[in-house]
Order: C-alpha cells, then sequence, then structure tokens
C-alpha cells in the first residue's frame, strides 16, 4: 500500500489563417478558468523541450528547423532570453551551450572597439527577435520571452553589456553584479527601462509571446521591488496597445506559497517543481501556474517524462523542460554525446507531445484537481537496490464527467473512485510510447468505482469518461 497526498481579461479571438491568427489577441488566461490559457480559440496547455534560451541572441543558430523539429513532435512552446543576458563556454558545464554565442548578437548596438552603445539598439538583433516569434507562430508555438537574467558569478557580469567596460556610455561604474537588479542606480533601471518598452514595441502584434520579468530572481539580490518596478514599466509600455501581453515572473525553484502576489502578474513560474506540490499551494491565486525550467537531474527521459505529466496532472498548465540535444551544430536536437547536466532526445519531446494530446482529450476549462476522489489505492512497487520506491498519483476531473489520472512509479495499480454513478469508458495509456492498451467498460452504482491497470513499467495514464 502507498499514502496518497490530498491535492486539493476576457480575450477576444479570431481564426487562424495559414497557421497565423490574423487580428488575433495574444495568448491570455481563459476567460472560463484562470488556471488554463487560451490560444487562439482553443484552451491551451504549453508544453516543450527546448534549447538551452539562446535562439534568438546566438546568430549560429538556425532555429529554423529548431521550431520545426517542436512541431514535428507536437510540442508548442519555446522559452528564449533576450540577450540583455548571456554565458560563456564554461558556464554550468553545458556541452556547446547555445546561450554562449560566439556569434553574439546583442540588442545593443556595437562599435568597432567592441563596445555596445546602451543609447543605440541593434537592428539586427530586432530583426532576428521578430522572424523568431513569426515563424514560430505559424507552426503554432508560443514564446516565452525572458527579459533579463540574475548574475550568477563575476564571470557573468564581466562579459554583460551594463559592466562599465563593456559599453561606451559611462554606465555602471563601480557598480557590482549584486547591485544592477535593485533600484538603486538611475542610470541603470534607466538603461533597463528604455529595454523594457523597447521590447514591448517590437512585439505589440505578436499574438504567440508573454513576457517573463526575471530569470532566477531569487539568487544574487533581484529585489522584489525592481521587478514590479519593471512589471509596471512593461505594462505602462502597452497601456495604449490594442493588445495587452501576460507576464510571468519566476517566483522559486521548487516550491513557495504566494501570498499576495503581483495584481499585474498572471503566470507564476517555478523551476524544478518536482513534487508539484507548489500547484496546490498557490491554485487559490486563480493564476497559471507553470514549471518553465528544469533539466539539471540527469540525462535519463524518464526523470523529465514523469516531471511533465506529474506537474501537469497536478493542475499546472506550463511545463518547459531544458534539451541539451539541441546545438548550434544540431539544431533539430539529435546531439547524443553530450556533458550536460540534464536531459533531452527525440524520444523525450514525442513523450511530451503524448501529454498535451492526452490533454486536450478533455474539456481543459472544466478540469480541477480531484486527488479527494480517492478512496482506497495499491500500486504494486518493485524493489531496485533493496529498497522500494516511491509512487504517486494525480488526478484532474470534471465531476461526473471525465478525469484523467496519472501514475508515476510502480508495475501495477488499483484504486477505488468516489464517483457518481454511471457508465464509465477506462482506458489505459502507456506515457512513454502513446499507447493505448487496456479498455474497461465499469458501472458505478453508488460505491467507489474500482479500477485496475494493465500491467506496466514506470508510470502510466488512464482516461475515464463517463458514457
Amino acid at each position: 500500500m502507498f499514502a496518497i497526498r490530498m491535492i486539493s481579461t476576457l480575450c477576444l479571438v479570431f481564426p487562424a489563417i495559414n497557421g497565423f491568427a490574423q487580428n488575433a489577441k495574444p495568448l491570455c488566461l481563459h476567460p472560463d478558468n484562470p488556471h488554463y490559457l487560451l490560444f487562439r480559440d482553443q484552451p491551451a496547455v504549453l508544453i516543450t523541450s527546448g534549447e538551452h534560451y539562446g535562439a534568438v541572441l546566438n546568430g549560429d543558430f538556425d532555429f529554423i528547423p529548431y521550431l520545426d523539429e517542436q512541431k514535428d513532435k507536437g510540442l508548442n512552446l519555446t522559452r528564449t532570453f533576450s540577450g540583455t543576458y548571456r554565458e560563456d563556454p564554461k558556464s554550468f558545464g553545458i556541452t556547446d551551450n547555445t546561450l554562449s554565442p560566439v556569434n553574439y548578437v546583442c540588442p545593443w548596438a556595437g562599435d568597432n572597439k567592441g563596445k555596445y552603445d546602451l543609447a543605440q539598439f541593434n537592428a539586427t538583433y530586432w530583426d532576428r527577435l521578430k522572424k523568431f516569434v513569426s515563424e514560430a507562430g505559424k507552426r503554432g508555438i508560443v514564446v516565452e520571452y525572458v527579459l533579463f537574467c540574475t548574475l550568477y558569478n563575476d564571470d557573468l557580469w564581466k562579459i554583460n553589456p551594463l559592466h562599465e567596460q563593456n559599453n561606451s556610455n559611462g554606465i555602471g561604474k563601480g557598480v557590482g553584479r549584486r547591485a544592477i537588479f535593485t533600484l538603486q542606480h538611475k542610470e541603470i533601471t534607466a538603461v533597463q527601462d528604455a529595454f523594457v518598452r523597447k521590447a514591448a514595441t517590437e512585439l505589440r502584434d505578436f499574438d504567440n509571446v508573454y513576457f517573463e520579468i526575471c530569470n532566477e530572481p531569487y539568487f544574487e539580490n533581484v529585489t522584489d521591488e525592481w521587478q514590479a518596478h519593471i512589471a509596471q514599466t512593461l505594462a505602462d509600455a502597452e497601456k495604449d496597445f490594442p493588445n495587452k501581453h501576460l507576464i510571468s515572473q519566476n517566483i522559486a525553484n521548487g516550491k513557495k506559497k504566494v501570498d499576495k502576489p503581483n495584481p499585474l502578474v498572471s503566470i507564476l513560474n517555478f523551476h524544478y517543481a518536482t513534487p508539484p506540490d507548489t500547484v496546490d499551494e498557490n491554485y487559490a491565486t486563480g493564476r497559471v501556474i507553470a514549471d518553465d525550467e528544469t533539466g539539471f537531474r540527469g540525462k535519463d527521459d524518464v526523470l523529465y517524462r514523469t516531471e511533465g505529466w506529474e506537474f501537469i496532472l497536478a493542475g499546472g498548465a506550463i511545463y518547459s523542460s531544458l534539451d541539451y540535444s539541441f546545438t548550434p551544430k544540431t539544431p533539430t536536437g539529435t546531439l547524443r554525446d553530450y556533458k550536460s547536466p540534464g536531459g533531452g532526445s527525440p524520444e523525450l519531446r514525442q513523450q511530451l507531445g503524448v501529454l498535451r494530446r492526452f490533454m486536450e482529450g478533455f474539456e481543459l476549462v472544466k478540469l480541477k484537481p480531484m486527488n479527494n476522489i480517492i478512496r482506497a489505492g495499491q500500486v504494486t512497487m518493485p524493489l531496485v537496490g533493496g529498497k522500494t520506491q516511491n509512487s504517486s498519483v494525480r488526478i484532474l476531473g470534471q465531476e461526473g464527467k471525465a478525469y484523467g489520472i496519472y501514475i508515476r512509479g510502480g508495475t501495477s495499480a488499483r484504486l477505488e473512485l468516489d464517483v457518481p454513478s454511471g457508465n464509465y469508458l477506462v482506458q489505459w495509456l502507456t506515457p512513454r510510447t502513446g499507447q493505448w492498451e487496456k479498455t474497461d467498460n465499469i458501472e458505478a452504482t453508488g460505491f467507489p468505482m474500482r479500477i485496475t491497470s494493465p500491467n506496466y513499467t514506470e508510470d502510466i495514464a488512464a482516461k475515464i469518461v463517463r458514457q
């Protein structure tokens, strides 16, 4: 036996034409259920296994085959850094890191002395950004555009355009990296504000974009006041636009309860959110909950497939796994022999595409977490290294209508569910292959309905529909 934890802007749209939603409102919270998104007249969850955020700022990365691969695997999200931050080849031990460009395409114009003019923008960068977002839109892919990123060490600060040695404007003299996201230095804040306004203006007409304020601000002294200021700057930049884009805020690694969310923020982003307890903790905020970065847990596909399935079936709406098989030399994600700290492969992308299709088989906006319907359960667990492994069960449901179930771990499972009387079709799915394995017709008669899985390895899912 095992213990089961209890989990407890209106948007006008227009039809898509040739992959674009002509004159469409941007991605927004669904008006009937703000825990999910509305994109081109369809309720949506966003799921991807994407490159390491350098698709735009790395001039050697061909993003067309990359986006084609995402579409081919049924994925609909990519996360990209703006270029206000970049990494060096030593950063995080990542093989051929797309975020460590040899050909750095900076948002600001450069001179022949290797310095950037923070008062002048680089037209080549903004053209490349808009091309990337446009091509993503043609393929039905949403772009999470990350405005800023914390500076984790002095080496990253020394190559940043805001560092005093790297700009021709006299900006940042004597300023350390832990002070640039604090509102302490007006000239730096002014440069940041101008960049935010430029980004808002350049991306105003795209329906497939949302903005993140800052990646991992909980490291290295990124203040709450600065984040609130950037959110307000973005909102002010868009206030006269006919369409407004969603703003997301990165809250924590793992989990954290948000007691007073910024009213300008619609998406709460978490990293490495496994187990997905943060969904339950923040469900009452009435916002989309995202696990928008994972990928430092080892190379095996099962780690990221199970994290994604468990997070989405807990009630999350966005899942983004880092995929180190994408490099400038392998933009279709075919590199196998990488030494990076995480995973990524064509097989993983295929498996996450199965997750998206599984979710789209329900009336998404009518679903809510429903682990409370479990009356009893048993998962048969194999011994690994002489120890019994952990398991978990997640249920999303529309009461009396339909239920999605995900079981992580074990080799077989039996659950007793408290559902209204009626006839139910129960279909069992292998998440690794996308194969439907077993179908049962079960009549519930006022007692807990018992469902029994086929034998499986690693994980299994079920779709239950009342006939």
